[in-house]
């Protein structure tokens, strides 16, 4: 019996399987009718212990569109842990039922709890305030197919940056390629832990911190903008006085690159004004088709199925 793979941090994952799971996302798209019952009588379960919406509904979706089956819960209160059943039965007992689970969890570290106990692999589907990694294969998919490439690139992550699990993982998967200068923008309140500092500097990387969307813009490849996340503050007060802190609109990209690529993991709140959706350097919406795409290419992986020649 092969060993089980799970995917629990982006860096579970070698440059080398990053790009065959974007090459094979790419060839879901140009070869559909080949993928659509590759998963027959095989059952994905998303288990998310916290709201979501693109992250679980893609997962789903992306089974369905392999022929596979679904099943699972969609917050925890309709799970037995309301009974008070910990994350390792819980993990355990859905194993016997399925073939791959999917998992979110509001608590750092959940994931790897379960992955310790599973008979399946573990895809974590999101942990607290701390990875995030299909979201980042999301937006590298997103990346590599509106810029050619994963190299050479300026990117700027603006809004929270203290809690925002899609921005860490995304500088973790970031700082494997060439060429990469970060520009992070937030208020100091939301910055980037010391920790993803620490990576940045052991892994050589350029990076500087701005507290302003105009004076980063006119640098920027990519614009990564994210919410601040009202669900991670202890205090509201706090919380009120920053959720306004950037909103990017069309007056903000006037010194923008004509070929800049706005990203947003979603949902959005007013961080991105509407008027920027018609805008052709909007890929948010794009961006969350991508999720569907990728996760498509994981659960294969995962799986080890691959379609025949």
């Amino acid at each position: 019996m092969s060993e089980i793979r799970n995917l629990i941090n982006i860096t579970d994952l070698t440059v080398e399987e990053i790009d065959g799971l974007i090459a094979t996302a790419d060839d879901i798209v140009a070869n559909h009718s080949a993928y659509e019952n590759i998963c027959a009588h095989k059952k994905l379960a998303t288990l998310f212990f916290e709201p979501s919406t693109r992250t679980r509904l893609s997962f789903e979706a992306a089974m369905l569109e392999l022929g596979g089956s679904v099943l699972g819960f969609s917050s925890a209160n309709s799970s037995s842990a309301a009974k008070g059943e910990s994350v390792s039965d819980t993990i355990q007992t859905v194993g016997c039922y399925v073939d791959i689970i999917a998992m979110r969890h509001p608590k750092e570290g959940a994931p790897i709890v379960g992955a310790q106990r599973t008979t399946v692999p573990i895809i974590n589907a999101g942990d607290g305030g701390h990875f995030h990694p299909t979201q980042t294969l999301t937006d590298l998919l997103t990346i590599k197919r509106k810029k050619g490439r994963l190299n050479n690139m300026t990117i700027g992550l603006c809004g929270d940056l203290k809690f925002g699990r899609t921005v860490h993982s995304l500088i973790e998967a970031m700082l494997r390629y060439e060429g990469i200068k970060f520009v992070l923008i937030s208020p100091q309140e939301l910055a980037v832990p010391e920790y993803i500092k620490e990576k940045m500097n052991a892994a050589g990387a350029e990076w500087k911190e701005v507290e302003t969307l105009e004076e980063a813009m006119p640098e920027l490849d990519i614009l990564y903008m994210t919410r601040v996340q009202k669900e991670r503050f202890f205090n509201e007060e706090d919380y009120i006085r920053l959720k306004d802190s950037y909103i990017l609109d069309l007056d903000k990209l006037q010194t923008a690159k004509e070929d800049l690529t706005i990203m947003h993991p979603l949902p959005r709140v007013n961080e991105i004004s509407v008027e920027v959706d018609d805008d052709p350097r909007a890929c948010y919406f794009f961006q969350a088709l991508c999720g569907k795409h990728i996760r498509m290419a994981l659960i294969l992986f995962l799986l080890g199925i691959k379609r025949e020649a």
